[in-house]
C-alpha cells in the first residue's frame, strides 16, 4: 500500500466508520424489525420461541397492513403537505433576508448572520412552549385578531391547538436553516453580472429573475432540503401546539413505539419515512448539481 492510499484510509476512514456505526447499522437493525413479529406484551417477538423453541422467522405483514389502510397514507401526504408548505413559506421569508445579508457591507454581514443564529441560543423546547403563549386564548395576539373579526362580525377562532399554530412554529424553528444556504450561495455572486445585465438594458425585476435567482437555486435546493426533511419527521411541535387532526408522521412512528407498543409497525413507518426522504435527498441533489 502506497503512502498516498494509507493517508487516504486514514482520513476517510473514521468518518466511514461512524456513518456505519450510525447510521447503516440502525437503519438495518429498523428494517430487521419491520419484518419482526410483534411480542406478546409489546415490542419484538424473539426469533425463537422460548417455550416451544419454534422459529417465527421474518414477515411483511406489517407492510401489507400500511398499505392496506388509507388512513396512514393519509397521514404522509399531510406531513408532506405541510412540510412543503414550511418549506415554501420559509423560503419567500428567507430570500430578502440572505440577500439583504449578502448586499449588506462586509463589516455588517457577521452580526446580521449572529441575528440569523441567534434563537439557536435558547432551548427548542422553550422556544415552542413560548408560542404557546403568544397563541394562547389569553394572548394580546389572540385578543387582537378576535377583535378584528369580531368588527366584522366573524365567529372568534382558536389560534392555539391548531395547524396554524403547527405551521408558524415549523417556519420559526426551521427559518435559519433557509436563510444560511441562501446567504452562503448569494454571497458568491460576482456584482459585475448585475452590471453587465443593466448596461444591457435589464430593470431590477429582469436582473433578479434572469441572474440572480438562477445563479441562487443550488443554494435555493440546499435550504429547501434542509427545511423540508426535518420538518417531515417532527413530533414535538404537532406534539404542543397542534389539535387532535394534526398528527404527523413522526406523531404516528412516537405512539407506535412508545404506547402502542407496536414496535414492528413503528419500525416500518420510520423505514418508509427514511425512504422518502433518502429520495427527496437524491432529487434535490440531483437538481442542485444541473443547476450548479
Amino acid at each position: 500500500m502506497t503512502e498516498r492510499c494509507r493517508e487516504k484510509y486514514l482520513v476517510a476512514g473514521p468518518p466511514f466508520l461512524f456513518l456505519l456505526l450510525m447510521l447503516a447499522v440502525p437503519c438495518v437493525i429498523t428494517l430487521i424489525a419491520s419484518m419482526s413479529y410483534p411480542g406478546e406484551f409489546g415490542g419484538l417477538a424473539p426469533f425463537i420461541s422460548k417455550d416451544t423453541h419454534a422459529l417465527h422467522g421474518l414477515t411483511l405483514e406489517t407492510y401489507l397492513f400500511f398499505f392496506s389502510d388509507f388512513i396512514y397514507t393519509e397521514i404522509f401526504i399531510k406531513s408532506i403537505l405541510m412540510a412543503a408548505g414550511t418549506t415554501l413559506i420559509c423560503l419567500m421569508m428567507a430570500y430578502p433576508v440572505a440577500l439583504l445579508i449578502a448586499r449588506s457591507p462586509k463589516k455588517r454581514r457577521n452580526m446580521l448572520v449572529l441575528l440569523v443564529i441567534l434563537p439557536f441560543a435558547s432551548n427548542f423546547l422553550i422556544r415552542i412552549y413560548a408560542w404557546m403563549i403568544i397563541l394562547g386564548p389569553q394572548s394580546a395576539l389572540s385578543r387582537l385578531v378576535n377583535g378584528i373579526l369580531h368588527m366584522f362580525g366573524q365567529a372568534p377562532v382558536h389560534l392555539l391547538f391548531s395547524s396554524a399554530a403547527v405551521l408558524t412554529a415549523l417556519v420559526y424553528v426551521h427559518l435559519p436553516f433557509m436563510v444560511l444556504p441562501l446567504y452562503t450561495n448569494l454571497e458568491k455572486h460576482d456584482p459585475a453580472l448585475l452590471d453587465a445585465a443593466q448596461d444591457l438594458g435589464a430593470n431590477a425585476w429582469q436582473r433578479f429573475c434572469q441572474v440572480t435567482f438562477p445563479l441562487s437555486l443550488p443554494g435555493v435546493f440546499a435550504g429547501s432540503a434542509l427545511v423540508f426533511i426535518p420538518v417531515l419527521g417532527v413530533f414535538a411541535i404537532p406534539e404542543i401546539l397542534g389539535g387532535t387532526g394534526d398528527m404527523m408522521i413522526g406523531n404516528l412512528i412516537k405512539e407506535q413505539f412508545l404506547v402502542a407498543r407496536d414496535w414492528p409497525f413503528g419500525a416500518t413507518l420510520s423505514v418508509m419515512l427514511t425512504t422518502i426522504l433518502l429520495l427527496i435527498a437524491w432529487l434535490t441533489s440531483k437538481a442542485g448539481a444541473i443547476h450548479a
